[in-house]
């Protein structure tokens, strides 16, 4: 399983869909309490939920991991683990995937200046307030000792989206061997 970790608008999702579509490595859907953003489709992006329904998949011991991230709750859920899969996560879920032993997850670690990741937000769609928040909340969630040791760590400023899905790939099959 590939393992992407970023802080906001890092490149983690637009990677996610090119490995999916150049390389058949599907995205592990996250489900998500967030509301859905424009062009996103339920079950594709995120399996969008009510915080009741949330809930009750917490009770039932469905997730792998969850958090509650900018007022929302993410979570993987444990049907969606599998090899060839692309896992889209952040720090504290990351912990809890190291956790499994039945699993073989590369890490990559995406970085992004803050200028660049503002940017970003602001063009798909996030109101200003939104990303300055982002970007203040990420420093310390995304903070290094929080992520810990990933097996790559890829600057994704001057790297087009292909060229750095492209690295991923082959870094992750060499690194199965």
């Amino acid at each position: 399983m590939i393992a992407l970790i970023g802080a906001s608008a890092s490149g983690k999702t637009e990677i996610a869909k090119i490995l999916a579509s150049k390389y058949g490595i599907s995205k592990v859907v996250t489900t998500t309490t967030r509301p859905m953003r424009i062009g996103e489709v339920d079950g594709r992006d995120y399996f969008f939920v009510s915080q009741e329904e949330f809930n009750k998949r917490i009770n039932d011991g469905r997730f792998v991991e969850y958090i509650n991230y900018n007022n929302n709750f993410y979570g993987s859920q444990k049907d969606q683990i599998a090899d060839d899969k692309c896992l889209v996560v952040e720090p504290h879920g990351l912990n809890k995937y190291r956790l499994l032993k039945d699993n073989h997850i590369v890490i990559f670690h995406l970085l992004a200046s803050e200028k660049t990741r503002f940017n970003r937000m602001l063009l798909r769609g996030d109101s200003k307030e939104n990303a300055e928040s982002r970007i203040i909340k990420d420093r310390i969630e995304f903070a290094d000792e929080k992520i810990g040791k990933c097996d790559y760590t890829i600057d994704t400023e001057n790297l087009s989206i292909n060229d750095i899905a492209d690295y991923i790939y082959s870094h992750y099959k060499k690194h199965l061997g």
